[in-house]
């Protein structure tokens, strides 16, 4: 799913990859992606996929496994100043913090080199794969302090029965759900990226294949 995403927002939705730094839009050079993880202790991680839109499927497999495997073992290095001194501070001195971040990085651009966050932490969305906890669908919502343009959420895969070719018929289901900024975007751009995953996915093959700029 994070490769059909790039993918699409690479090609076809580039409005998808921009943020918003003192009012105004910047576009992204590469569409970077953030992935949640979930650790052993049942804490939520996350990872950052630099440059994805530009790895073949083979490719991005193999960062993405060693990337989570640091992850799950507490190694990984995505934001994680800021998310070992939010976790110290007590409520509501911790709101007043993920405030002061919101309002430094995004409304006035900063770069806050102490908790290892500026303006373009978090890339050009965030992907959660609720269906590693069991869950077959989830409702996301945008962190303000996030600054994405996109979170998406994808569910467990099930067989449900669905119409195909006219009749009833056994089809294994994936449920996606996204919340989009609206300063960025709007819900056209999304249905343009909805049906460039469509396109892809009648054409697999190609996603092992990389784009221009890969090392």
């Amino acid at each position: 799913m994070l490769l059909l995403l790039a993918r699409g927002i690479h090609q076809d939705v580039p409005e998808l990859n921009c943020y918003v730094r003192r009012g105004r839009l910047v576009h992204r050079p590469s569409v970077d992606v953030s992935l949640s993880v979930l650790e052993p202790n049942g804490q939520l991680s996350s990872i950052k996929v630099n440059g994805a839109e530009t790895l073949s499927l083979s490719g991005l497999s193999e960062i993405m496994h060693k990337e989570i495997d640091k992850a799950r073992k507490g190694k990984s290095e995505h934001i994680k100043e800021a998310r070992n001194i939010v976790v110290r501070i007590p409520w509501p001195f911790r709101q007043w913090l993920v405030n002061f971040v919101r309002w430094a990085t995004v409304d006035l651009g900063l770069s806050l080199p102490f908790l290892g966050v500026n303006p373009d932490s978090f890339g050009t969305f965030v992907l959660s794969n609720l269906g590693t906890i069991g869950l077959d669908i989830g409702y996301p919502a945008l962190a303000p302090f996030s600054n994405v343009a996109m979170v998406i959420t994808q569910g467990s895969v099930n067989s449900k029965p669905v119409v195909y070719q006219g009749e009833i018929a056994i089809r294994r289901m994936l449920t996606v759900s996204a919340a989009v900024d609206h300063r960025v975007v709007d819900a056209a751009h999304l249905g343009k990226l909805f049906q460039s995953l469509r396109r892809q996915l009648k054409n697999p093959e190609l996603l092992d294949t990389s784009l221009p700029g890969i090392k």
